[in-house]
């Protein structure tokens, strides 16, 4: 009985045991005949990150061809050796065996185009579009459309090229090699443009420096619905340039020219010509933005929104502007000015020109100004400020910084300013000016006045080289009880120990307590009428 069970079971050995030189089954190969058996008219194309099953015919499968070679090598072992069988001599004549049958040649199949070609061209659309949104145009829609045939045509679809950079390479070029690369450059744009850019809106040109005038005239040509154009570090920026472009893109509504040598009459002459629909406008400050700004405040760009310098929307900011209007023989008729400005900045280090005159050119028509920045502004008067349209004023500095003492400055009229906006203003800066002590007195006090107890929002009280005296600062401080940051140096009427700056509502306080404490009692406030000495 046992030779005849381990008998049996060598059989089953050898039945599990595979052929040599065979390969044994994998999960992978189980699932790709499930996921396209053969003759189902699927093929599968497998990447990094994902399993495609396409249909139509596909590229024939690595296992598929192993199993054709290994076909063909034992047909050519089987011919082999019948050749050999046949040339051996034999003692009796046999009659010669039938030839074996040549086996069918493998049908020829089509070069598969691949599953790019097959994707309908409204999604390759979809999908090069979010591409252009995250990366531009370029590089991507030029490698993309060399790909196969129904790339291109997706490639080449104006609506893809909405936003375009343009930029000559830099590295190392000298001047003559600059200019045959920016003609270079220019021969390609000569026929991308009536064919791609149809529907540019934004076009971006960087550090051209011979040809901008034949590219915008491309643009002006091919793209009618241009809606902004940056020009950075680049020259030869002409007034009929400008004026070519503001009459042949209807839709232009922004310009940026930061940081180019453009000249101050090209501006204002496409200003002119394009000013109606301008809500944008980047500018480098120079000694040409006074003719610029001279523009603007006249009729010429009523939807203005954004003038830079300036980082957000409705906002001004001209730094160390030297203002130097020239004086004219007629009228002017005052211009719309900016009605949705929040804050303007004209703060100066030295003596500039602005006079009440050109504020209320600029502030005529903001009603929603919230900051309002004069510091070294030294011809600005109280009545000026008085006279403004904005009623609900947060911020107002007025500081004069180290040219108090060249000045004859005015010694009334704080008043005008705490009885309109003490409500309002939460940072308030007098440094420098020169308002007599009894005038301060009385403007301060206005922050003691709360009808109907309505919360002062004053935080901020810079008093830096003023007259104010001792009991009008512990009047301010009793009557603030928000103030955070108080600021006193070189106050000539105040002890030596109390003139400096103070943070935090600590240190105000303890301001106050020495104040309380260094003030005469009340029967000697009327003998001592000489001030502290600083």
């Amino acid at each position: 009985m046992a030779p005849v069970v381990a008998r049996r079971r060598a059989r089953q050995r050898v039945r599990i045991l595979p052929l040599a030189g065979a390969r044994s089954r994998s999960a992978e190969d189980w699932w790709w005949d499930r996921l396209a058996p053969s003759g189902s008219g699927y093929h599968l194309l497998q990447s990094d990150s994902m399993l495609l099953v396409l249909p139509g015919p596909g590229p024939a499968r690595p296992r598929a061809q192993r199993r054709a070679a290994r076909r063909a090598q034992l047909l050519r072992l089987r011919g082999a050796r019948a050749a050999e069988a046949k040339a051996k001599p034999r003692t009796a004549p046999a009659p010669a065996p039938a030839p074996a049958p040549a086996p069918a040649p493998a049908p020829q199949q089509e070069p598969d185009p691949g599953w790019g070609d097959r994707i309908p061209l409204e999604i390759l659309l979809q999908i090069f579009g979010l591409l252009v949104a995250a990366d531009g145009p370029i590089p991507f829609l030029g490698r993309a459309a060399r790909v196969c045939r129904r790339w291109h045509e997706a490639a080449s679809q104006p609506a893809l090229w909405h936003t375009l950079t343009l930029s000559p390479p830099l590295a190392g070029r000298p001047a003559k090699s600059g200019t045959k690369t920016e003609k270079k450059l220019l021969a390609s744009l000569e026929w991308l443009m009536p064919s791609r850019f149809s529907q540019l809106q934004r076009l971006t040109l960087i550090h051209w420096k011979s040809q901008v005038h034949p590219v915008l005239k491309l643009v002006s040509e091919s793209c009618p619905r241009l809606t902004f154009l940056k020009l950075s570090d680049c020259h030869g920026v002409t007034p009929d340039t400008l004026i070519m472009l503001a009459k042949a893109c209807p839709q232009l509504h922004s310009l940026d020219i930061q940081h180019s040598m453009v000249e101050s009459t090209a501006v204002v002459s496409f200003l002119e010509e394009a000013g109606p629909r301008m809500r944008k406008l980047w500018l480098t400050y120079s000694s040409q933005t006074t003719a610029v700004l001279g523009a603007l405040l006249g009729s010429c760009c009523p939807q203005l929104q954004l003038l830079e310098p300036g980082p957000r929307s409705q906002v001004l900011r001209l730094l160390n502007l030297m203002w130097l209007p020239k004086p004219s023989g007629r009228a002017m008729t005052p211009g719309p000015g900016f009605p949705r400005l929040e804050e303007l900045c004209l703060a100066s280090s030295t003596c500039n020109f602005v006079s009440n005159e050109v504020l209320d050119r600029l502030l005529h028509s903001s009603p929603h100004l919230r900051l309002l920045d004069l510091r070294g502004c030294a011809r600005i008067t109280p009545a000026g400020l008085h006279d403004l349209p904005c009623q609900e004023l947060e911020q107002l500095h007025l500081g004069l910084y180290g040219m108090s003492d060249r000045l004859t400055l005015a010694k009334e009229g704080s008043l005008l300013l705490t009885q309109k906006w003490c409500h309002t203003l939460q940072e308030l800066d007098l440094s420098g000016q020169g308002f007599s002590e009894k005038d301060l007195e009385q403007a301060l006090a206005a922050f003691s006045g709360t009808p109907g107890g309505s919360h002062l929002a004053l935080s901020s009280l810079n008093l830096r080289g003023t007259r104010v005296t001792p009991g009008t600062v512990s009047s301010v401080i009793s009557n603030c009880p928000g103030l955070l940051y108080l600021n006193l140096e070189s106050c000539r009427c105040l002890p030596r120990g109390l003139k400096r700056a103070y943070r935090g509502p600590e240190e105000v306080q303890r301001c106050l307590q020495q104040l309380l404490t260094s003030l005469p009692p009340p029967s000697q406030l009327g003998s001592s009428s000489q001030p502290a000495l600083p």
